[in-house]
């Protein structure tokens, strides 16, 4: 049985949700809604579960943005498309973009059937007490297509892992630009993409690694201390423990089956270039390398780590 760990499913199902914010399907589905640029659509589709929520709400939620990036998309997008649009939107959209990945042979086969089953179950025993994503997403209807159906478990599973992850940040006393700064110093994202694609200037990143520095956790040299280091490692770890959940009431045999229907699945995505190296959510890795090794961990718009990954 391979590694049915809460952090070796997520690295198998982010590339899987993350079709939702760079396949050409998504953003010409936003376009038609009249959704305006890319992170119109960004906020729209991945907040469109709460309802027409305002962008203090959405700011709140995603954590690391800065608030002047979410108000220049939310509320006026609610004005162009309602949530209800929205979220049917994002399914079609998706369906398109897994039928052109993956081709229809797979998404109607059983091995997807059963892909979906099994994240259906897992999302559905998912604990959602005090994780506002994770519950929006766990309460829209079951879709009916298989591959669809995934995929919505799938982003179930990734919002409440990244709700996990925003309040382990919260107890560490790490704020949103804190979060960023320690990520970037640990070699796992560039700080600059980050930094912009979340619009915080440089007065305020400077601020934050003053901050880490006051506490021992920054070095001058802009790398990470040993007492950082161990931060860093803590919060990846608290993360993952708080993410266990729902892969504990799915079970191992369960989990490592689902794994393994996930693998071909994200390593599709990956190798597709769908994914831009350098895109304005801060996706800056893959996770296979050439051999299908678990290579380089991906980093998403905010949470399941820090700038953050599985968020």
């Amino acid at each position: 049985m391979g590694d049915v760990s809460a952090r070796a499913l997520w690295e198998r199902y982010e590339p899987v949700h993350d079709l939702v914010y760079f396949a050409p399907e998504v953003r010409l589905a936003a376009d038609g809604l009249g959704l305006r640029g890319f992170w119109m659509g960004y906020f729209a589709l991945r907040a469109a579960p709460l309802g027409p929520v305002s962008a203090p709400v959405v700011t709140s939620c995603f954590y690391v943005f800065h608030p002047d990036r979410v108000a220049r998309a939310l509320p006026d997008a609610w004005r162009y498309a309602a949530p209800a649009d929205v979220l049917a939107a994002r399914e079609e959209a998706v369906d398109a973009a897994m039928i052109r990945l993956f081709g229809r042979d797979t998404v109607t086969g059983s091995r997807m059937a059963e892909a979906a089953d099994l994240a259906w179950t897992a999302a559905a025993a998912a604990d959602t007490a005090g994780r506002v994503l994770g519950a929006a997403n766990q309460a829209l209807r079951r879709p009916e297509q298989p591959h669809v159906r995934l995929w919505q478990a799938l982003t179930t599973l990734r919002e409440h892992r990244g709700d996990g992850h925003v309040a382990v940040l919260v107890a560490r006393g790490l704020g949103p630009v804190a979060a960023m700064v320690l990520k970037a110093a640990a070699g796992e994202s560039d700080g600059a993409l980050l930094r912009q694609g979340r619009k915080w200037d440089m007065t305020a990143w400077r601020a934050a690694e003053a901050g880490l520095r006051e506490r021992g956790w920054l070095g001058e040299d802009g790398t990470l201390t040993a007492a950082g280091a161990a931060v860093h490692a803590d919060v990846e770890a608290r993360t993952d423990a708080a993410a266990e959940q729902p892969w504990t009431a799915l079970g191992k045999d369960g989990s490592a089956r689902l794994a393994g229907l996930l693998e071909p699945l994200a390593k599709a995505v990956l190798d597709s270039g769908v994914i831009p190296s350098g895109n304005p959510v801060g996706l800056t890795g893959g996770l296979w390398d050439s051999s299908g090794v678990a290579g380089t961990a991906v980093d998403t718009s905010t949470g399941g780590d820090t700038g953050t990954r599985g968020r």
